[in-house]
């Protein structure tokens, strides 16, 4: 069965060339003009992936992506975003978008970004699957199969991408990882953006899983190298 992407996208132009480009690639492509239906879409039926247009009639992409998230955490979702609308980045990745990409967007970029999400759920979905369901340090308990997150028994939350990011760090618990290793396994090989989403990334979970547990630190920097989770 091919895999299934939702375009969200009310330029009946634009909607056409992504259907056609997708299916060239071997993927099953189903377009939504306008907000309202597209959330109908996304929440009635079965997806690997959803493009989401943030400039849409009926209801904007963004509360699209809110609602979506509140039934469906693990669903990637990749913002089409205008050019200069930095606050809609922002606060589409706030709402737990995995990634964005601007228009006007090269192509082969967009079809990268795709491959991308797409090769991180599945690596998601392998680890729910194994037999390891928790991966814990100090008091922080990481659930792969609900994807729920606590410390101390309060619950945090997360976006997928700051959940990705801190598997992959708990992963490899006591040893060092690099920018570039973060980079490959948290945001795939095609990523061409700039590296300090890294820093942006270590910032917010710094501050949801540390602020307010004083003297606990988890995520230590190597400076000029990378970064460690380690008990002490």
């Amino acid at each position: 069965m091919p895999e299934r992407i939702l375009v969200v996208e009310d330029e009946n132009q634009i909607a056409r060339i992504l259907k056609i480009e997708l299916e060239y690639e071997g993927y099953e492509a189903v377009i939504a003009n306008d907000g309202k239906s597209g959330l109908q879409k996304a929440l009635e039926e079965k997806f690997d992936l959803i493009l989401l247009d943030v400039m849409l009639p009926e209801l904007n992409g963004l509360e699209v992506l809110r609602k979506i998230r509140k039934e469906k955490n693990a669903l990637p979702i990749i913002l089409l975003t205008a050019r200069n609308m930095t606050m809609d980045k922002v606060a589409g990745l706030d709402l737990g978008a995995n990634d964005y990409i601007t228009k006007p967007f090269e192509m082969e970029e967009l079809l990268a970004r795709v491959r991308s999400s797409l090769r991180q759920a599945s690596v998601s979905s392998h680890s729910e699957e194994s037999e390891e369901e928790r991966l814990t340090i100090k008091d922080l308990v990481v659930n792969l199969q609900t994807r729920e997150v606590e410390r101390g028994g309060t619950p945090i939350s997360l976006t997928p991408k700051e959940f990705d990011f801190l598997v992959y760090l708990l992963s490899n618990k006591n040893r060092i990882v690099t920018r570039e290793n973060i980079i490959y396994h948290v945001w795939g090989y095609e990523y061409e953006g700039e590296t300090n989403v890294i820093d942006v990334y270590i910032r917010h979970l710094r501050k949801k899983l540390e602020e307010d547990f004083p003297g606990s630190q988890i995520i230590h920097t190597v400076r000029g190298v990378g970064y460690i989770v380690k008990e002490a």
